[in-house]
């Protein structure tokens, strides 16, 4: 009798066979839950062995701790498990950013990234053309590594912040380093070379052009966006995360929501000038 393929195989079952291969019993597995739990602190780690007969044969699905437990006494990759179970870890990232939110706030970066592995001889970087009919290879690169000492933080921009319209629009993303704290707004020459900035402010965060006087920290909107500037005292009010080095934005979609009904467009500010 052949085997049902393993892209199809039960999650428990793969679990079984995960804990089979490494010579585990139910009570050897239940022990070493109960020094996982002892080291973390938290007795949610614990797996007993009801609870594993449970998982393994009557499609029980484990709690995220439970899960957390039989990938480190297993030696899985957590994210193996939760495919496993039909949720695409690694899509987190470009689910959540068609998701539209009303405040500009910091997010998880993606784990896995799309990178372009070998360009077609053909391709002219002089001149604009479709990406995807200029590769010939794509390959995926691992997220989580470039989050090791990385210096970039991803932003969103929320759709009722329209300080910088039309320049940065509503549900934008933005690439943050944040080894580039230090405001400079001295070398440009046209608005698409003036430094953005994102900050974190008491009442969420801003991304926009700054200027720094002493301890006063300035934003001042896009003229086009009829937004009144800001202002704040550091670090007691604002902290500078990073210099915008990157942007993606959609077009025409629905961030894009008529001026009138954002509060910073109505005069709104969390502090006026000292």
């Amino acid at each position: 009798m052949h085997s049902a393929p393993k892209e199809f195989m039960h999650p428990g079952l793969r679990l079984r066979q995960a804990r089979e291969r490494l010579g585990l019993t139910y009570r050897e597995v239940e022990r070493a839950s109960y020094e996982l739990a002892a080291r973390r602190g938290r007795s949610e780690f614990i797996l007993h062995i009801s609870r594993l007969a449970e998982i393994e044969n009557r499609g029980v699905v484990p709690s995220l701790h439970k899960s957390y437990t039989l990938a480190a006494i297993y030696h899985l990759n957590p994210h193996d498990i939760f495919r496993w179970y039909d949720i695409p870890i690694d899509e987190c990232f470009h689910d959540g950013a068609t998701v539209p939110a009303p405040q500009t706030h910091l997010l998880a970066p993606p784990t896995t990234m799309r990178i372009p592995m070998r360009f077609d001889p053909a391709f002219d970087p002089r001149r604009t053309e479709f990406l995807s009919r200029m590769v010939e290879k794509w390959g995926h690169f691992d997220g989580v590594l470039t989050n090791v000492d990385s210096h970039h933080v991803y932003g969103y921009i929320g759709t009722s912040d329209r300080r910088m319209v039309p320049l940065l629009r509503p549900g934008s993303i933005v690439l943050v380093d944040v080894s580039i704290r230090k405001i400079d707004d001295s070398d440009w020459t046209t608005e698409h070379d003036r430094p953005m900035y994102f900050v974190e402010v008491r009442d969420g965060y801003r991304c926009g052009w700054f200027h720094q006087d002493g301890s006063r920290l300035v934003m001042q909107p896009h003229p086009l966006s009829h937004c009144l500037p800001e202002a704040w005292r550091v670090p007691e009010e604002a902290e500078v995360v990073g210099r915008v080095t990157g942007m993606v934005t959609r077009l025409n979609g629905p961030a894009c929501i008529p001026p009138g009904e954002s509060p910073a467009v109505r005069g709104y500010s969390n502090r006026r000038d000292p």
